[in-house]
């Protein structure tokens, strides 16, 4: 079962003569890979439609002159696109200035940089033996920086090594 082009169609069209929309976008497997940095672009973008797909897809018409960009989230197939969409937008969603109440929080996140975020920790500084890194406990916000810095480019390096292969 493919979804037809008429209702898509009238649908879009409904909304667009209520407002501009700066990107219609279709959930697919054979999209670009999602990844952070679309997610930052997209969040500076005024208005989005995202159209997810199901069953087999959409009418091929719909692909060719309606949709701007089609976004995957991975090498694999779902019963429907409507987690994808739900997925990019709350990822779009948590970089739009104002959203999270610490702005700054969003952008030190894992991907930001193409890397991982180095560990982290809470209080007690020693729960049943487990220490805290004493470089976070010593108040030196420049040597604190550079050992976040290292340890995420450790991470990086051992869990994810695609990351720092990126041109």
């Amino acid at each position: 079962m493919v979804m037809q082009c008429e209702p898509i169609d009238r649908c879009i069209s409904a909304l667009k003569a209520e407002r501009d929309y700066d990107e219609v976008i279709f959930t697919s497997p054979d999209g670009e890979r999602f990844d952070q940095h679309i997610a930052n672009e997209l969040s500076l973008k005024g208005n989005l439609i995202i159209l997810a797909g199901h069953y087999k897809g959409i009418d091929q018409r719909v692909r060719d002159h309606l949709i701007t960009r089609e976004i995957s989230i991975g090498d694999f197939v779902l019963t429907g696109g409507e987690l994808v969409a739900a997925m990019i937008t709350d990822a779009v969603v948590r970089v739009v200035p104002g959203v999270i109440g610490d702005e700054q929080s969003a952008l030190s996140d894992c991907f930001q940089d193409d890397i991982l975020a180095a560990p982290i920790y809470t209080r007690p500084a020693d729960y049943k033996g487990w220490k805290v890194p004493e470089i976070l406990l010593s108040g030196n916000e420049a040597k604190i920086r550079n050992w976040e810095l290292e340890q995420a480019m450790e991470r990086t390096k051992r869990l994810r090594p695609d990351l720092l292969d990126k041109e």
